[in-house]
């Protein structure tokens, strides 16, 4: 798993900007400053799903490869590739 204070502290302040951005609409604040605010929440967001893809690679699908079950490898094989068809959409 990723560095679990990391990705708590990380996601409590996404979900600080998140808080901040409906305040930012409710008080019908300026489009492009809304837009900036969404456009770093998502950046924070893709970081933290980053860390979390790494750790998934250096322990669940290391842990696939050395089991030595085929199995298993193309599971964790498969799982990758579904999350990486997703990120390119």
């Amino acid at each position: 798993m990723a560095d679990h204070d990391r990705t708590m502290r990380l996601l409590k302040t996404a979900r600080g900007q998140i808080d901040g951005i409906m305040r930012m609409v409710e008080e019908d604040r300026y489009c492009i400053d809304i837009s900036t605010q969404l456009m770093a929440t998502q950046s924070l967001l893709a970081r933290v799903n980053a860390d979390v893809l790494k750790a998934h690679i250096e322990h669940c699908v290391r842990k696939a490869a050395d089991s030595g079950s085929p199995l298993e490898k193309e599971q964790k094989l498969q799982e990758i590739e579904k999350v990486i068809d997703k990120l390119a959409k």
